[in-house]
């Protein structure tokens, strides 16, 4: 066991203070790679189940080859690499707010290295992926699957503006972005919340939420997260 908590990298933003560290975890006798965001935790390596499935789940209610995907909140790089492992996915953009996250990526401090940065069709975008439909698309720039990983839930918000986008209004935009055959996921840290599902439903034909359970070794039992999925009917 080396030091019990390593800071590889610390930066200022406007959002607070942004690090990322390596914490040995005596429950699994191995480090693991977190990221924090003032008083957030926004990811560990501990967990990765639910960035996986998000990619897993979303694009398997996706049809078709040539898969266009677009990724809001690069983390670790979990849901991007499970989306590009899909053979049917042509390109993956991944949009995130903080340089910070896709510099760590480039020069390979996270535990899949920098891997996102050597596959030709993933491109990391820094952009606010919540204004990033702000403006109309034309057929050939629409995406066929979106998969969102940045707030905790569609409550538990890391910015109180982010409240617009899980409106009608906001999803609205969101479903314009999408081609015929599109659709939208999104993980989230809680269970399924009825009212955010009446609201996808207002937008889209078909939607659900789903359980995804985990193992969590630090309490000796298993966890659990959201996956909401929205498209189109049928």
């Amino acid at each position: 066991m080396g030091r019990l908590i390593e800071e590889l990298d610390y930066r200022p933003t406007a959002m607070g203070p942004l690090v990322l560290r390596r914490r040995w975890v005596a429950a699994i006798d191995a480090d693991v790679v977190e990221v924090i965001l003032g008083e957030e935790h926004l990811m560990s390596s501990l967990f990765t189940v639910g960035e996986t499935e998000l990619a897993v789940r979303g694009l398997a209610a996706a049809t078709g080859e040539g898969l266009r995907v677009l990724v809001g909140g690069l983390g670790l790089g979990y849901t991007a690499r499970e989306a590009l492992a899909d053979p049917r996915v042509a390109s993956v953009e991944v949009v995130d707010a903080l340089a910070p996250v896709i510099e760590w990526h480039q020069a390979g401090l996270v535990p899949i290295g920098d891997s996102l940065g050597k596959e030709v069709r993933c491109r990391l975008t820094l952009g606010d992926f919540f204004g990033w439909f702000a403006a109309p698309r034309v057929a050939e720039e629409r995406y066929d699957v979106v998969l969102l990983d940045i707030d905790h839930s569609p409550r538990a918000l890391l910015h109180p503006d982010h409240a617009r986008f899980y409106s009608v209004e906001g999803l609205t935009r969101v479903r314009e972005a999408l081609s015929e055959r599109g659709v939208f996921a999104m993980w989230s840290d809680e269970g399924p919340d009825d009212d955010f599902l009446a609201v996808l439903a207002a937008v889209f034909p078909a939607v659900r939420a789903e359980v995804v359970a985990f193992d969590n070794p630090l309490t000796g039992g298993a966890s659990t997260c959201s996956v909401y999925v929205a498209g189109p009917a049928g």
